[in-house]
């Protein structure tokens, strides 16, 4: 994965993982579930997209 797309995926997703904080301090139960269920697929799609560009960029026996 290129470091500027690395970066992308940390940085949106430690902002998500912050809303879910706020969300918390504001007492907003459906929203803390609503962007938890977001981070997750959004951090899942990184880990997926990591692991197709490895194995594009590795050659094939």
């Amino acid at each position: 994965m290129s470091k500027p797309l690395a970066l992308l995926f940390a940085v949106v997703g430690t902002l998500l993982l912050a809303c879910i904080s706020l969300f918390i301090a504001l007492r907003l139960p459906w929203m803390v579930l609503a962007s938890s269920l977001i981070a997750l697929g959004f951090i899942g799609y990184g880990f997926a997209v990591k692991v197709k560009m490895r194995r594009k960029n590795t050659p094939s026996k």
